[in-house]
């Protein structure tokens, strides 16, 4: 036994399980600099730091350089206090409810191992917390340049902090609104270490997901053998904000702001990824790369049963009308459960979702270090999982992930 997994088994990790878990939603708690300092420098000026809650982004006023090393002073002293023996003489009691950036690897990159061995998961695929929905924004702005050169600094950041520990495996983004630069892009991002390859899960602007020109993107993904994924917070607005207008007050979110979702965001949040990979199934794309495999992270899955009967009803209404329906060789269902994988909320009942989906299709996920995620995802998982088989379980805390990830998981189902 190596001497990391005797530390994590003497430690009392978090899973108990007795079994392999591999964490298909996990993320790093951005600093406010953190796209700026990875940026090209020709680019620095036109990201500005984050805003995070309590106010740290730059101000209009003042020397720009004086603030920025303000902030990156603040974030200094924070990792200070989780190098220091009062943090961590407690932090393995605490792995599950110190959440954001108060937990262990939620930011310093030289913690994460110890957070790992902590929460006792052989693995954590790793996201971003704030930058999806900019990095869609920019997607959407019509400039190309800002688009992929942010898109080049959240890869360069995500690989880096992933660089520490072979069980982090990173997400790349891939803004799909240009044809030859999302085909450049894909290519980068795979030649940096990419685990997988990120993209919004709604329209990008201008043409369909499955749009013929962006082949390129999906055979380097498939030639790879790393999967697409999608994660929520990149789609835009998911509701018209008018439904909000209710003479009520607004009700605080996960992190007691104003700024996330809530619970009438949540109703929409399958929308998106719904629709797109009706598309991608629809128009052949998964008919043409039968080993291109798709994640769908932090949107749910309750939705996936009758979101997969709809398809299979939309099949056999227009099967005799379009060519494009005919053409595919299997039926809407198939594709789903050959080549998608979804995460569930710790509040839905996976025992339902996997019998009338298949036990393939759902993946553990903790959401670590998010409020959201809770303090006990495995118990709840356990709880609604109830009477089902080890196979089951086995399929959802480890296999579906190794079937999804495809190489970057080689080397973790060997460990």
């Amino acid at each position: 036994m190596s001497v990391r997994r005797f530390v994590a088994s003497w430690m009392m990790a978090y899973n108990q399980l007795g079994r392999v878990v591999h964490d298909a939603d996990a993320h790093i708690m951005e600093t406010p600099t953190w796209l700026f300092d990875h940026a090209d420098p020709a680019l620095r000026d036109r990201i500005r730091p984050l805003e995070l809650s309590g106010g740290s982004e730059l101000k209009q006023t003042g020397d720009p350089a004086e603030q920025l090393a303000d902030l990156k002073s603040t974030f200094e002293l924070l990792a200070q206090r989780h190098a220091s023996e009062a943090y961590r003489s407690t932090e393995a009691a605490e792995i599950m409810s110190r959440k954001n950036f108060a937990a262990t690897g939620s930011f310093v990159a030289a913690d994460r191992s110890r957070a790992l061995d902590l929460l006792g998961f052989s693995s954590q695929l790793v996201f971003n917390t704030f930058h999806n929905r900019r990095l869609r924004d920019w997607e959407h702005s019509g400039d190309l340049d800002l688009a992929y050169g942010a898109a080049r600094a959240h890869n360069r950041a995500m690989t880096e902090f992933c660089s520490v520990d072979q069980r982090l495996l990173s997400t790349c983004y891939v803004p799909l609104v240009d044809f030859d630069r999302a085909t450049s892009m894909a290519t980068e991002a795979i030649s940096m270490g990419a685990s997988a390859l990120l993209i919004a899960s709604s329209c990008p602007p201008g043409h369909s997901p499955s749009h013929r020109g962006l082949d390129p993107v999906w055979a380097q993904a498939q030639e790879a053998d790393i999967p697409v994924v999608f994660h929520v917070g990149g789609t835009g607005d998911l509701i018209d904000p008018n439904y909000f207008v209710n003479g009520l007050p607004v009700p605080p979110d996960f992190h007691g702001g104003e700024e996330n979702f809530r619970s009438i965001d949540y109703m929409a949040i399958a929308f998106p990824p719904m629709q797109t990979l009706a598309t991608l199934v629809f128009d052949g794309v998964l008919d043409r790369f039968p080993r291109l495999r798709v994640g769908v992270i932090e949107q749910g899955a309750i939705w996936v049963p009758s979101w997969m009967r709809q398809m299979e009803s939309a099949f056999d209404a227009f099967h005799k009308h379009e060519d494009r329906i005919r053409s595919l060789r299997m039926r809407p269902s198939d594709y789903v459960r050959r080549q998608m994988k979804f995460t569930p909320y710790p509040t839905e009942d996976i025992g339902w979702i996997t019998s009338q989906a298949g036990p393939g299709v759902l993946l553990f996920n903790s959401d670590y270090p998010h409020v959201e995620g809770g303090r006990r995802p495995i118990e709840r998982f356990e709880a609604s999982l109830g009477e089902a088989t080890d196979d089951v379980r086995r399929r959802f805390y480890s296999d579906n992930f190794l079937e999804l990830m495809g190489t970057p998981a080689r080397h973790l189902a060997a460990a």
